[in-house]
């Protein structure tokens, strides 16, 4: 690093440093530029440069794949840092190394080791450092101190401009492509690929899901363009059979270098299996070489992931999942999921949304798998009111299959007792469910409310 310049007030707390980040803008105001992020990698040494770097992105899928890659590469005995967005709960969740988040005290370590270079930065540059701007270079910081062998970075929106592409990567993944943020990314999937096209470098392999033949050509191009070898699901690479099973499913993978079978993966859904496959190709690719992985490391490695809040149980007696969906393609894939995996009857849904996304979609989407909806709100001032919520889910599933419950902890209650009351004319003893869904702020709500006995008044 270069001379530390003098430094305003360092953070003593993690609350100190959540407050300085929340000052900046936040990551829902774009200015479409790399220019702030590479001053301040510049000046912090460019960190991102220091180790291996598989950077992911796509619509959906980013953060469980994520972590499917990073427990595939500590399986293997290589040290990882993995970057994701948005938080669930904590903050401390975007920064991890070998697969656990900072720690408050570690996390304040990172903010207040890169505090001092964020001034320069935004003296110096028409726009200050974003919140997110401000935390990939806390990350790439940290990991490079660490130090670790590989970092798996998540973009936080499309690709070419997002603050995250200032590294190189070796491995470029590229996970479905659909329509969500319209606003900044483009209205069809084509041209929202030609954004996320822009983490593919030269020299690297680009790693793709199952694309639409528009997004695969646009892809496909970016790599010829670049010089960078693409392999694609279903042709390079894919899986080849799953079964659902108790607490997951069972997966036959053909990876790049080989089969792997009976790998036990504790997710559920069809989509689940196909970020498994991805996740295994990428680090087949990172890896290298003509032989396969160690089979039993990747099944160790599998059977260990977890992704908090991608139809997760947190609770039992009724049963209450979260889910994490927040746009129709995501919604559709947890609803084909419920269905392959569970027979939860009746499944009462607790939904609260973002004004900003395609709500009549997401709704479409749960309305077969869903016998009633509780619209209700979370704490972001993005969130659409539970009452403009509760008219548009009437549009999709009828007056009598909508109930409005602004408070959210009241809004899963009152699903729960619909859950319960639906099991007396149920033809499944006990199967009536509660699926808490929308937007990761609501999911992320839920999950403290409902976990670690923590409440936390959201009203």
């Amino acid at each position: 690093m270069s001379e530390t310049p003098a430094a305003p007030r360092l953070a003593e707390s993690i609350a100190e440093v959540e407050d300085a980040l929340l000052s900046r803008w936040p990551e829902t105001r774009l200015e479409p530029s790399l220019d702030r992020i590479r001053a301040f990698t510049e000046l912090l040494g460019e960190p991102q440069h220091a180790y291996r770097v598989v950077h992911l992105t796509g619509t959906n899928g980013k953060t469980s794949t994520s972590r499917m890659v990073d427990a595939l590469l500590r399986a293997l005995d290589l040290r990882t840092g993995r970057f994701t967005s948005p938080h669930l709960e904590t903050i401390n969740e975007r920064i991890s190394v070998d697969g656990e988040p900072l720690d408050d005290e570690a996390f304040v370590r990172a903010f207040n080791d890169v505090a001092p270079y964020t001034h320069l930065v935004d003296e110096d540059q028409p726009h200050p450092l974003s919140f997110f701007e401000t935390v990939v270079g806390m990350a790439y910081a940290a990991f490079a101190d660490a130090p670790v062998d590989v970092a798996v970075v998540e973009v936080g929106m499309g690709g070419g401009w997002d603050a995250t592409n200032v590294v190189e990567a070796d491995v470029a993944v590229v996970l479905p492509i659909s329509v969500d943020h319209a606003k900044y990314l483009g209205a069809t999937p084509e041209a929202i690929a030609q954004e996320k096209a822009g983490i593919i470098k030269a020299g690297s392999v680009a790693v793709s899901a199952a694309q639409e033949p528009e997004v695969e050509a646009v892809l496909a191009a970016r790599a010829a363009e670049v010089g960078a070898s693409l392999v694609r699901e279903g042709v390079d690479f894919g899986v080849v059979s799953r079964t659902p099973a108790v607490g997951g499913q069972i997966l036959s993978i053909e990876g790049l270098r080989g089969r792997y079978d009976d790998l036990f993966l504790p997710l559920y859904g069809a989509h689940q299996a196909q970020n498994a496959a991805v996740a295994l190709a990428s680090v087949e690719a990172l890896v290298g070489g003509a032989e396969p992985l160690d089979a039993e490391l990747v099944a160790a490695a599998f059977a260990e992931v977890t992704s908090p809040a991608r139809l997760e149980i947190v609770r039992r007696s009724p049963t209450v999942v979260l889910d994490a969906a927040h746009n129709p393609h995501g919604a559709r894939a947890s609803a084909e999921a419920l269905e392959d995996s569970f027979t939860f009857d009746p499944l009462i849904g607790v939904l609260g949304v973002m004004a900003d996304k395609d709500v009549e979609g997401l709704l479409v989407a749960l309305e077969p798998v869903l016998a009633h909806v509780v619209a209700t709100q979370n704490s972001s001032d993005r969130s659409m009111s539970a009452a403009a919520l509760g008219e548009a889910a009437i549009e999709v599933f009828g007056e009598e299959r909508v109930t409005v419950v602004p408070r959210l902890l009241d809004a899963i209650e009152a699903a729960a007792t619909l859950a319960e009351a639906g099991e007396s004319v149920s033809a499944s003893i006990g199967a009536g469910a509660v699926l808490v869904t929308g937007s990761v702020v609501t999911a992320g709500e839920a999950r403290t409310l409902l976990t670690a006995g923590r409440r936390k008044d959201l009203s």
